[in-house]
């Protein structure tokens, strides 16, 4: 067992740092303060090669293993999140075509992600189906050599920016979650419209909103897979889904991390640095130990993911266990910061605030332990 990065891994590690420094975090700030993530910050992701980094050379993508890119994703988090988030799930609905569509859908969809030319976000969220996804109740009727959709969709991340998106819709209502399909569906179709944008407590920028779709015509070939299985194909990508979360909110953590101890060693009270006092210490020993701890359990994940080995288990650990930690490091951050840790001024108040949905997205950390538990009782 080898316990240290390839040349390559590393290489690619130092690219995403030097991009995030230079790039990503002297724009964090305003991203979050203007609620809107800048076109060009998404174009030269693209041009360095840092979106939909897993995708094959056949297909255009650089073809990284998945620790090389959970390696390139931590950089990216701990500059700004919401820059992380929107790499992530570029990579991801570049994955979800690649694994699961045609030929002709891989060829036609996933170059345009690649190169940053259009967003793509996924839709399986509804007003009464959030952790329960099986119950979602947009429908598609098949008509000919096309499909009618209807339903409404809520909290699509990226879905105010996005040109196309992924929609979860059941094409046979009788068999619940054995009868959802999903399709592939440009934006700009009539009878898709979006809603307003939801104003966020963290990870703003990104235009988070709902769709509602209105006999909205879809070609037979924006299926992606086969009908009815599209429920199977939405709990493999959420496998995906929970590794690069869980390297998001590590990004998070690590972050929050310096900025402590940064603050700690300059922050004087009673004649010394406050650094000095155990009760600081202790806060900051135990994040540090659990930050390198959850850092290989991500990378244990993303290694079993890389080599076909169930990972499920691993992505779900470490989801919970890492943004769990991204939100107590964020909250000792501000608590060592005092009354300015509270304040715009510092990036820790950013921090606590991006934190918390990293525990409610990607099946909440109760989904989690709901799993897990599962597992563990089976395996009598």
């Amino acid at each position: 067992m080898q316990f240290r990065y390839t040349d390559e891994q590393k290489m690619i590690q130092e690219m995403a740092r030097d991009f995030a420094r230079k790039e990503v975090e002297p724009l964090a700030a305003q991203i979050d303060d203007e609620d809107k993530f800048p076109d060009e910050l998404y174009q030269k992701m693209a041009e360095v090669g840092l979106l939909c980094m897993t995708i094959p050379g056949e297909y255009g993508g650089p073809g990284a293993d998945m620790v090389s890119y959970c390696l390139a994703l931590e950089e990216l988090a701990v500059a700004s999140a919401a820059t992380a988030n929107l790499n992530l799930l570029t990579m991801q609905m570049a994955e979800f075509i690649w694994r699961f569509g045609s030929e002709e859908q891989k060829k036609q969809f996933i170059p345009p992600l690649l190169n940053g030319e259009k967003i793509c976000s996924i839709a399986i969220t509804e007003p009464m189906a959030g952790s329960d996804a099986a119950s979602l109740q947009t429908t598609a009727r098949r008509e000919g050599d096309k499909y009618v959709l209807n339903g409404q969709k809520v909290f699509v991340t990226a879905g105010a920016m996005a040109d196309m998106a992924l929609i979860f819709a059941k094409t046979d209502k009788e068999k619940g979650s054995k009868g959802i399909s999903v399709f592939l569906v440009d934006t700009d179709t009539p009878g898709f419209s979006k809603g307003k944008k939801e104003q966020l407590l963290g990870i703003r920028g990104l235009g988070t909103c709902g769709f509602t779709l209105e006999d909205c015509v879809v070609p037979a070939e924006r299926l992606i897979g086969t009908e009815n299985k599209g429920f199977k194909l939405a709990m493999l990508s959420l496998n995906t889904g929970r590794v690069v979360i869980a390297t998001l909110a590590l990004g998070i953590a690590r972050r929050a991390l310096e900025e402590a101890v940064v603050y700690a060693q300059q922050r004087e009270q009673f004649g010394q640095p406050i650094a000095n006092f155990q009760a600081v210490q202790f806060m900051l020993a135990d994040i540090y130990a659990r930050l390198d701890s959850i850092r290989l359990l991500i990378h244990k994940a993303a290694w079993q993911k890389d080599n076909g080995i169930d990972y499920s288990t691993a992505a779900s650990q470490a989801k919970l266990l890492a943004t769990d930690l991204a939100m107590q490091a964020a909250t000792d951050a501000v608590q060592i910061h005092g009354g300015y840790g509270y304040t715009r001024e510092y990036v820790v108040e950013r921090l606590f605030r991006d934190a918390k949905l990293t525990q409610i997205y990607e099946g909440t950390n109760q989904i989690q332990r709901m799993i897990l538990a599962r597992k563990i009782l089976s395996m009598r």
